[in-house]
């Protein structure tokens, strides 16, 4: 994006034009920061006066001219979808001060349209018109008939004045508190840094990872060595350090973000977003906000949520505390009897357990895993698999010199989509990883395929002077993980956008990402693209064996991690009466029952917990581990039939990746495996005995 103030001649908001771009991808090169409020505020204008034109129709309400305008100018009446994609977007993975500060200015302005819109009675007269009238549709039109009315009546259409002036205000009180909770965050996380002087203090850390923190350090023109927040920077520190006061610093630096005396404490915030939550799902009529949430989806209720993940514990739990004792007795073996383990050893001496099970260190993958070779092998399994190709096209804009913009060709050689990757860590990016759209599929007004552009921004080890990007085994799945979600956007094929890619239930939306994650230690796959980065030599046999053995390592305690972060997440949004007092206090108790080792004093992760505070995973966190059940139960057919099964991938493709949220989710699971998953084959994987009661997944 050009942020260039200079004073120029009177120039178009490239918003308000075609933007003459190979396949209409967004002319990043031409926008301006200062495009934006003015596109806001006429793509508001324009969202108006098309809503005006829809409740002004004189003719008799239908489902094409009140649900869909087919006559409408998506040029013309676009704009606001358009500029809020690109400004949300950039806001996550390329912000500036001046960015944050226009996010704080527009963000009421449409909040405040959004509910204008979604409590328009004669609007929402016309949509209930429709719903209760209408002709024979097509199952993707009544979904989406369905859809809008629900969307609707969910927002609040059906409240009285009165209540729908109190949504108002919560409304609007929530999106600034979501904002301000992810700037908080950003800030504090970047704000932390560990500059080291003094090369002792280095000990135990591997040549690529100094070298790392050197780059970091000439970077922010400082001498010695940088370490971030960054999990790139971090988390390498945690696991070979031997200075255990500098993991202790570091530890407490990343689990105390958002808890300070400071302008950047969450902790008020995330109270009042809950509060929020609970009382926008009372006034709507449910008891709960994990009532209001479920509804729509696969778990349906409170009950099916506690059911798996109390399973999960019963199956998990006691092979966990068998992980951590054993990492104890080691650490005591090493350190002395009377050694005392710390949350800031766990990853040095998990480490160290490792080395001595496996003899198997990330450093000793990393050279085979350099990232340029590891693209040719995500690339290169999606070929296999599904017939798809991907070619590098500079020409396409992009938003900074990190990103790669690629096109992709279907099987036969036809367009598909526009797929961009940004790799790296940088100042302006969020931590995490995510998948997220610039366009969305669908058929437009002409009856034409309108193709995605799908984009994944990840925080992947940097390159140095010396050395390019070489990934972790951790960062390659990642990778796999985020182009899974891709491929759910980049093969959508479906009539409305608003039920294209990952347009799904929140517990059905991990189901691609995690899927792709299994490829990860299959020796096929590792085949085609693990080549040392040095001397062009395969990943050894036996390193991919070490693999393979070790891939059960930690399982169960990284299990009950992910089941503690859904107890926390459902201990808040099943509250029916207001959240009080001690935020840790509340913390600690909710997720007790989950928790392997114990929580420090004054660590909280509630203040940094993005998915349920700002991330769309309000009671929904427990999608990861409702979403593993199916993709361990649907990757059980491609290792029946063959990992690489192309008939078997086709069948994947055409019943879940390409059909968005056109059908319920069993629905379009049960077509591609031919019967409900159990959990059976999760358990097989990661060698875990079946409790007494299978959760189901329905």
């Amino acid at each position: 994006m050009n942020t260039d103030h200079e004073e120029s001649p009177k120039r178009e908001n490239p918003f308000f034009a075609p933007f003459h771009t190979l396949h209409d991808t967004y002319p990043f090169d031409k926008i301006r920061l200062e495009d934006f409020e003015e596109a806001f505020i006429e793509g508001i204008r324009r969202d108006k006066e098309q809503i005006d034109k829809t409740i002004n129709n004189p003719e008799k309400p239908t489902f094409d001219n009140t649900i869909i305008n087919k006559d409408d100018d998506n040029e013309y009446y676009g704009l606001l979808d358009r500029v809020s994609t690109v400004f949300f977007n950039l806001l996550s993975a390329e912000t500036c001060d001046e960015m944050d500060a226009l996010a704080q200015k527009i963000e009421p302005i449409l909040t405040q349209h959004a509910n204008d819109v979604l409590l328009n009675k004669a609007l929402f007269e016309r949509i209930k018109a429709v719903h209760l009238h209408h002709r024979r549709l097509t199952p993707e039109e009544k979904r989406l008939l369905d859809k809008t009315y629900e969307g609707f009546t969910r927002c609040g259409a059906l409240l009285d004045e009165e209540g729908k002036t109190r949504l108002r205000q919560l409304n609007e009180e929530a999106s600034m508190l979501s904002l301000q909770f992810s700037q908080n965050l950003r800030k504090e996380r970047k704000a932390f840094t560990l500059h080291i002087t003094d090369e002792a203090d280095l000990d135990g850390l591997p040549e690529r990872v100094r070298e790392q923190a050197a780059q970091e350090a000439k970077d922010r023109e400082l001498d010695g060595w940088v370490f971030t927040l960054d999990a790139p920077s971090m988390g390498p520190f945690m696991k070979y350090a031997t200075n255990r006061e500098l993991r202790r610093q570091l530890y407490m630096a990343s689990n105390t973000l958002c808890t300070h005396d400071n302008p950047e404490n969450n902790t008020e915030i995330c109270k009042r977003i809950v509060n929020i939550q609970r009382e926008r799902a009372q006034l709507l009529g449910f008891k709960t906000f994990a009532d209001f949430v479920l509804k729509n989806r696969m778990a349906s209720n409170k009950r099916n949520v506690y059911r798996l993940l109390d399973q999960l514990i019963e199956a998990y739990k006691p092979t966990a505390q068998k992980e951590l004792s054993e990492i104890e007795r080691l650490a005591r073996k090493m350190e002395g009897k009377d050694f005392q383990l710390e949350p800031w050893d766990l990853s040095h001496y998990s480490y160290q357990l490792q080395m001595k099970k496996y003899d198997l260190d990330s450093e000793m993958l990393r050279p085979y895993f350099e990232l340029s070779k590891v693209i040719d092998g995500v690339f290169g399994l999606a070929h296999r698999l599904y017939g798809i190709t991907f070619r590098e096209n500079k020409d396409i804009p992009v938003y900074h010199p990190d990103v790669k913009a690629f096109e992709v060709f279907d099987k036969d050689g036809s367009y598909l989509a526009v797929f961009y990757a940004d790799f790296h860590p940088r100042k302006g990016k969020q931590g995490g990883a995510w998948m997220t759209s610039f366009q969305g599929q669908c058929i437009n007004r002409k009856g034409e395929n309108v193709r995605p552009h799908v984009s994944v921004v990840m925080n992947l080890t940097k390159p140095t002077d010396s050395k390019p990007s070489l990934l972790s085994l951790g960062e390659v799945e990642t990778f796999l993980h985020e182009f899974g979600h891709s491929l759910h956007g980049m093969f959508a094929n479906t009539r409305f956008e608003s039920m294209s890619g990952t347009n799904v239930w929140w517990d059905f939306v991990e189901l691609p990402s995690q899927f792709m994650e299994n490829y990860s230690i299959e020796k096929e796959f590792l085949r085609t693209f693990a080549f040392h980065y040095e001397t062009g030599e395969p990943l050894p046999d036996e390193l991919i064996s070490r693999i393979v053995k070790s891939r059960n390592f930690m399982v169960a305690y990284n299990c009950m991690r992910q089941v503690s972060f859904a107890l926390l997440d459902m201990a808040y949004y099943t509250l029916d009466k207001p959240l009080e007092g001690d935020l840790m206090a509340f913390e600690h108790k909710a997720w007790q029952k989950a928790l392997v080792f114990k929580q420090l004093p004054g660590t909280c992760m509630t203040v940094q917990f993005s998915h349920i505070m700002s991330g769309g995973y309000s009671a929904g966190y427990y999608s990861y581990k409702w979403a593993e059940v199916l993709e361990a139960d649907a990757f059980s057919v491609f290792k029946k039939n063959g990992i690489f099964d192309t008939a078997t991938a086709q069948r994947f493709r055409d019943n879940i990746l390409s059909k968005g949220g056109t059908e319920h989710p069993m629905t379009l699971y049960k077509r591609f495996k031919g019967s409900e998953p159990t959990i059976d084959a999760l358990l097989r994987r990661n060698g875990i005995r079946r409790p007494k009661k299978a959760p189901k997944t329905h």
